[in-house]
Formats: structure tokens, C-alpha cells, sequence
């Protein structure tokens, strides 16, 4: 008997694991860990998990029409699992437990505590890179070391991906009958944020979402993704988070539609170099598991202030200032945010509020559908200056003229703060926008914020 262990990787294609499991030609049974007391402590947002465990239903009946059960191990937290595990091999009297890798600090000390666990029961477990396209340690400076700069990393990594086979594995065919049964759908935790509509679990949907977007959308990509009244991005970093899509399926679909070399030059390539340059730092740096500043020298500089009463208004969408508003009701609303507004606001709650990031990032994750640990973890760090490859502390967003320049006619606004659809487009940017419509007064006066904020970093 091959096991399979299934997290954020709930597809049957391009699944190193699943892939090598099959291949043995021996009976396979695909088992998941639940531990909602660890979802909590990591902060995992209603939506996410809703939508996770739809695609875990759609994944089980995939699996069985495959003769593979899926059994659901129902669990508390990551410490549960080694335990778990060896008790169900040992039932089953496997040999081989297969996984794919998952690269925060916590994932991966419950994977050695497993491994170790198998072990000592002379069961062997092999992990697999499912997640990434180069795995962690593969693109390095020319001293051996890890990249801390994007962009030499993004240069070194095109270069190795030209020299590696990167096709994605084709999905299994049946194997050998099991005599196991898949245990009982759990009921599905719903969420308000979540839309089913606009997130569909099933694989054909969401390959013609990606088909779409890289034939029509993405030679476009780098002219649109910034405006979020527009659909200029792709919308599938919901089933990247949850590993219904590889990013390897990602750029395959990227090169077929190109169909020249143009696409190691695509602006969209570049998003998804910046998902491996955050999970290569995981590995590289364990700190970053913790929350510790990747530059530390900057962050000993700041005084984060304790002002509930600003972060609160930041979190409800009430700070006067239209941009950042309209973006946290979209995120309250909807579990997702455009990828330009995550900037404004970020910058907002770090620069202008000086409120501490990591108050920042667990909020994000708490909320979004898409939630992603080390990318979150990476764009949180970087909007406060003190991440890999941060914006330069001085870089402070002014929501006024972002709005303006990425929202021009206000449509963004008007669609999330509905009481501004009144004024004139060109009205709705500023910070005291709709004060006589109910609107708040702005929490802070942007000057004088940016250069308390500017003469805190200075030291």
C-alpha cells in the first residue's frame, strides 16, 4: 500500500507525490490531516478554509474514480499528526508515505516529526517540490549562497529554469483496486466572504480560467494589473494558495500561448518568480518563519504606536481616506484584494499609522481567500521597509495621488463606498471626501504622518 499525503496540493495534476505513488503499481490511499486548532493559530481565514475543503470534496471524487480513498484524519493541531499517521499506516500495512514539500517553519517541523515518526516504524516517507517550479537551494549567488535581491534572483532563476525539464506531470491513471473506502464528506465551512461563483473548485473551470487569462489577458498584464476597476490580473491566487493549480501548470499555459520566447520576458512571469523568491527565503532564512525582520538594522529604528483606535478604523474600511477604505470593504466583502490596493493599504497601516506589520499581516491572513503565507509574510515585510528587497524606508504611498493615478475616474471607489457615487469622480480621491455623506474624517493628515514617519525611520 502507497500512501499519499494531501495539504495544499489538491490536484491530481502535476503532483509529484501522487504521481510517484501511482507509478509503483500498488493499491494507493490518499489521506488529509484536519487540524482546525492549527488553522487558528495561523490565523486561516473562514473563506480559505471553505474553499479548501470544497476542492478537498471535488478531489474525492477524482480520487476514487482513480480506485484511490481519500481518508480524512480528523485532528487538532500539526503535533497530532505523526502519531495519526503512523497509527493508519501501520492499519493499512504500508510501506511508502509520499508528500510534497511545504516550506514555513511550523509545515516543515511537522514533516521532520512524521518523517521521523514513519521511521521508527521502518515505513519510509519521500518528499517531493510540488509547490515550486525550482526548489529551494537550486538558484544560488555565485558565493553559494542565497539570493536577498528579486531581481538578480529572477535573473538566475530564468537562467536555470533553461536548463531543467519544467513540464507538468500528466494526472495519474487508475491503479490497482483498494479495499479501503473514502471516509464521509465533512460539511463544508461556509463563509460570508466566500462566492462560490467566482471561485469554482472544479478543474475544468479553473483551466479555462487560466486558458483565458493567458490568451487575452496577459499580453496586456503589464498595462492593466495595476488598475483595480479593471479585470486586468489573473484571480488565480486562490487556487495557487490551495494547490488546485501548479505554478508549473501556470507556465506551460504561459509558454503554449506565447508560442515564442517571449514569455521568459512576460510581466506575469515575474509574479510568479516573486512566489518562488519568497519560498526560497522561508528555507533560506527560518527567522522569517518567526516574524523576524529580514532587516532588522531598519526595524530597530521604528516606534510602532499602539493606536487601537486608528487600526480598528484601518481594519473596518473607516480611515477617510477613499482608497484604503474601498479596498478594506472589498476585502471584508469579497475575501480578496486587488494586488495594487494590498500596497496602498499596507503602506497606509505601516508608514502613515506606524502601526507594526505583523499586526498588518495576521489581519490579511484572517481574511483573505487567497492567504499565503510567505507571499503575505513577504509583502507585509516589504511595505514596512524591513523585508528582502524592501521598499526603501522613505517610499511612502500618498492614497490621494495612488488613487488618482490607478483609479481615475473614481469607479473603484464608487462601487465600495456607494455613498461617494454622487460626487464628481475627480471628487471621490480626496481624504475628506463625503464627510457631509456619513463618510469619517481622515484618522490621520497625510504631511504630517509621512514625515513623523520619515524622521522615526531616519532614527
Amino acid at each position: 500500500m502507497q500512501l499519499v499525503w494531501f495539504r495544499n496540493d489538491l490536484r491530481l495534476q502535476d503532483h509529484p507525490a501522487l504521481h510517484a505513488a501511482c507509478s509503483r503499481g500498488e493499491p494507493v490511499t490518499a489521506l488529509v490531516c484536519l487540524t482546525p486548532q492549527q488553522w487558528e493559530a495561523h490565523h486561516e481565514s473562514s473563506a480559505r478554509i471553505a474553499f479548501w475543503q470544497d476542492r478537498l470534496n471535488w478531489l474525492q471524487t477524482e480520487l476514487e474514480a482513480l480506485n484511490i480513498p481519500l481518508l480524512r484524519l480528523s485532528l487538532q493541531r500539526f503535533s497530532d499528526c505523526p502519531a495519526a499517521i503512523v497509527e493508519l499506516a501501520r492499519s493499512l500495512q504500508a510501506s511508502h508515505l509520499h508528500f510534497n514539500y511545504e516550506y514555513p517553519l511550523n509545515e516543515q517541523t511537522r514533516d521532520r516529526s512524521v518523517c521521523d515518526a514513519l521511521q521508527s516504524a521502518a515505513i519510509e516517507a519521500w518528499g517531493y517540490h510540488g509547490d515550486l517550479i525550482l526548489p529551494p537551494g537550486s538558484v544560488l549567488t555565485g558565493n553559494g549562497g542565497p539570493f536577498k535581491v528579486f531581481t538578480p534572483f529572477s535573473r538566475a532563476w530564468r537562467r536555470h529554469l533553461l536548463q531543467v525539464d519544467h513540464a507538468p506531470l500528466p494526472a495519474p491513471t487508475a491503479v490497482p483496486v483498494s479495499d479501503q473506502a473514502s471516509t464521509t464528506a465533512h460539511a463544508r465551512a461556509d463563509s460570508d466572504a466566500y462566492d462560490r461563483l467566482r471561485w469554482p473548485v472544479d478543474q475544468g473551470a479553473l483551466l479555462e480560467q487560466l486558458q483565458e487569462f493567458v490568451e487575452s489577458q496577459e499580453p496586456c498584464y503589464a498595462e492593466k494589473r495595476d488598475f483595480p476597476a479593471i479585470k486586468g490580473t489573473s484571480s488565480l491566487s486562490p487556487a495557487l494558495t490551495i494547490g488546485a493549480l501548479s505554478a508549473r501548470q501556470c507556465l506551460a499555459a504561459l509558454q503554449q500561448a506565447r508560442g515564442d520566447d517571449s514569455w521568459l520576458e512576460s510581466t506575469w512571469l515575474n509574479e510568479l518568480i516573486w512566489r518562488e523568491f519568497y519560498r526560497h527565503l522561508l528555507v533560506a532564512f527560518p527567522g522569517q518563519s518567526r516574524l523576524e525582520p529580514f532587516r532588522p538594522e531598519v526595524e530597530t529604528r521604528i516606534s510602532w504606536l499602539e493606536n487601537e483606535k486608528a487600526f480598528e478604523a484601518w481594519k473596518a474600511g473607516e480611515t477617510g481616506y477613499p482608497i484604503v477604505d474601498a479596498a478594506m470593504k472589498q476585502l471584508l466583502a469579497t475575501g480578496w484584494m486587488h494586488n495594487r490596493l494590498r500596497m496602498i493599504v499596507a503602506s497606509f497601516l505601516t508608514k502613515l499609522l506606524r502601526i507594526d506589520w505583523r499586526r498588518g499581516e495576521a489581519f490579511f491572513m484572517s481574511k483573505l481567500i487567497d492567504g499565503d503565507f510567505a507571499s503575505n509574510l513577504g509583502g507585509w515585510a516589504w511595505s514596512a521597509s524591513v523585508g528582502a528587497d524592501a521598499a526603501p524606508y522613505f517610499r511612502i504611498f500618498n492614497p490621494q495621488l495612488q488613487s488618482e493615478k490607478f483609479d481615475p475616474n473614481g469607479e473603484f471607489i464608487a462601487t465600495w463606498l456607494p455613498e461617494l457615487v454622487s460626487l464628481p469622480p475627480k471628487e471621490r480621491h480626496k481624504p475628506d471626501a463625503g464627510r457631509h455623506l456619513g463618510r469619517p474624517a481622515p484618522v490621520v493628515d497625510y504631511k504630517r504622518a509621512r514625515q513623523a514617519a520619515l524622521d522615526d525611520y531616519n532614527g
